[in-house]
């Protein structure tokens, strides 16, 4: 691996630094759930001091990605049923308020529309890659609302969310093309300032993600 140089980015950057690259390597199932990550192992592997690796470590476990044992070694989340079940139902939570907050003024986000033009774009079936436009568009539900402090919070589960999200595309499980239609609906809703019918469908949308990586879990 390439060393991370700690003098010319300081170490705010360093640490921001090796904290990306190690989430990257999560989410991507690089380093799989369960392995541990130790001060010394990351210090060694991006040339940088122990404290920026420790802080980097801190960084991950504070966001989710990481969990403590009881001997204090950072390891991969797991993801188990419990833990997809809370996080899609936290999803839900948040996200139900805000389709009918949007839907009280008909207002409509554009990031949103955007983010699932890229999915309507995409060819039919499983596809890892609509990852990234499927979490845009629900984070751009979130930020529509302009609280900085909602935003904050949605963005507190985003990584284990997506660590889910890179499970149910990795097994193949969820169709783009019927994500796209859902996202549609929901929009459709809330373009008719029918805030009831957007929640409905945000909830079947999520459970239906939910339910299926839960079974795919059960059956691994």
């Amino acid at each position: 691996m390439t060393s991370i140089a700690e003098r010319p980015l300081g170490v705010v950057g360093v640490v921001d630094a090796v904290t990306g690259q190690l989430r990257t390597r999560i989410l991507s199932g690089e380093i799989r759930s369960g392995e541990p990550l130790t001060e010394a192992a990351v210090s060694q592997a991006y040339g940088v001091a122990r404290p920026s690796a420790k802080a980097a470590i801190e960084q991950l476990v504070a966001s989710g990605l990481l969990v403590r044992t009881a001997h204090r070694t950072a390891r991969v989340v797991g993801i188990e049923a419990e833990t997809v079940r809370d996080v899609y139902r936290t999803r839900i939570r948040l996200e139900s308020a805000a389709l009918r907050e949007l839907a009280e003024s008909a207002a409509v986000p554009a990031a949103a529309v955007a983010a699932n033009a890229e999915l309507q774009a995409m060819a039919p079936g499983p596809d890892p890659a609509t990852v990234d436009p499927d979490l845009r568009f629900h984070t751009a539900l979130i930020d529509a609302l302009g609280s900085e402090r909602t935003s904050r919070m949605y963005r507190s589960v985003l990584d284990e969310v997506r660590l889910c999200m890179a499970q149910v595309q990795g097994r193949r499980l969820l169709d783009a093309e019927l994500i796209a239609a859902q996202h549609a609906e929901m929009l459709e809703a809330v373009a008719a300032g029918d805030a009831k019918r957007a929640a409905a469908v945000l909830r079947a949308h999520l459970a239906s993600a939910e339910d299926r990586l839960v079974e795919a879990l059960g059956a691994s």
